[in-house]
């Protein structure tokens, strides 16, 4: 299968200027890595670096053969979030060019959560603010034991307002009022306790081999199955389970059964083999 990330004959977008900003790697079997590179600012958000996270998080979601993207700071850091120059500059503008901002802020987080593959982020160091955010906008989040996290908005008598339908999905309504209220920085224990973060490793070694390990765990799914997995969550959640849902789910259910890829898949399993996106 071509993967258009690596295939030197694929032309993939390029992010203009801001191309510096975020490196792209990518293996042939279609595990991605997205890494934040302004480690001399600890890959804080402008606005160049949100455009550039966007075009690489866009080019990803329409590349044939993208399995699983992981996003991680240069550096040792993930994010320490807004970049306090571009913050300063923000101050002396108008609501209008604020909102502008804002909402691209707004987009490149969609942008990630719609993603088809599997998203795993890889924090290191810190995650503030909007880089907390992007970890929450991911499917797993995955810290070393030593990070930092914190919703550090009301120190500057702001709010997080454009990570907050993410953050609120990771970890409830109650517990978001407190740390966004509190602005406290808390441990990577205390993240993986509410559900921020999926899973806590020792050092960068081993956050190292988590990333293989998912790598790993992620070729033997079925990438059609991923997407349409992660969609029937956001289909059921928050629904009741009444006639309606179950007639969906098993509508779902049963067009996968007769679809190419789980027909591939069941064979495989009966066949005792490997499914064809697995070899």
């Amino acid at each position: 299968m071509t993967n258009p990330i690596v295939d030197p004959l694929v032309e993939v977008p390029d992010t203009s200027v801001t191309s510096n900003l975020v490196d792209i790697d990518a293996t042939v079997e279609g595990a991605a890595t997205v890494t934040l590179n302004r480690p001399e600012r600890k890959n804080a958000f402008d606005s160049d670096l949100i455009s550039a996270m966007e075009e690489a998080f866009r080019t990803l979601a329409g590349a044939e053969g993208v399995r699983v993207v992981f996003v991680r700071g240069a550096g040792g850091m993930f994010s320490a979030g807004a970049d306090l120059e571009w913050m300063r500059a923000a101050a002396g503008r108008s609501e209008s060019d604020n909102r502008a901002d804002a909402m691209d802020l707004a987009v490149m987080l969609k942008q990630l959560w719609d993603m088809p593959a599997l998203t795993v982020a890889l924090v290191e160091g810190g995650a503030f603010g909007g880089g907390a955010g992007v970890a929450a906008a991911c499917d797993l989040a995955i810290a070393t034991k030593d990070a930092k996290f914190s919703f550090s908005e009301a120190r500057l008598g702001l709010i997080p307002a454009t990570i907050s339908p993410y953050v609120i999905q990771a970890i409830g309504p109650r517990t978001a009022r407190g740390l966004f209220a509190t602005a406290r920085v808390f441990d990577a224990a205390h993240a993986e306790k509410i559900g921020l973060i999926s899973e806590v490793v020792a050092d960068a070694a081993a956050l190292d081999a988590a990333r293989d390990r998912i790598a790993r765990e992620i070729m033997a799914c079925g990438p059609e199955a991923v997407a349409a997995s992660k969609r029937l969550v956001s289909e059921v959640h928050g629904r009741p389970i009444d006639h309606g849902l179950m007639e969906h789910t098993a509508h779902r259910i049963a067009a996968a059964r007769v679809g190419k890829e789980g027909q591939e898949g069941v064979r495989a399993f009966l066949e005792r083999r490997k499914p064809g996106w697995a070899e």
